[in-house]
């Protein structure tokens, strides 16, 4: 049994925006909870979509039912749903959420003539 990440109050809420529930047109969804977890479980853990635990069914399908949901825009349509409920009075970040680049420390470029180029001016 695989470890759910949203509640049963989270799942109401998106329940019905998602394609593929009975009485939609075209082809049901086998399992749209169990898509949705696992694609909560590939955004939480970072891992390739290859890693995905078999109990989320085969890795290629889970991916081509994400990227096919993505090129129609039904994950803009649940995020954006779930924004409008957003509490941001507090939002805390540290150094441990927010990474920057090695390069991106703030140390003055070098601008001065490169040794190459002074030698084939003198």
């Amino acid at each position: 049994m695989v470890r759910k990440i949203l509640r049963d109050d989270q799942w109401k809420r998106i329940e019905q925006m998602l394609p593929g529930k009975s009485g939609d047109p075209g082809r049901t969804g086998e399992d749209n909870r169990l898509f949705v977890e696992a694609v909560l479980w590939v955004a939480r853990t970072g891992s390739p979509w290859r890693d995905l635990p078999e109990e989320f069914g085969c890795w290629n399908s889970v991916y081509k039912r994400f990227a096919r949901w993505s090129n129609r825009g039904v994950w803009q349509c649940v995020f954006a749903a779930l924004a409008m409920d957003a509490d941001f009075e507090e939002i805390f970040l540290d150094s441990t959420i927010v990474r920057a680049h090695q390069h991106a420390a703030g140390a003055a470029k070098k601008t001065g003539i490169r040794r190459w180029a002074a030698r084939e001016a003198g």
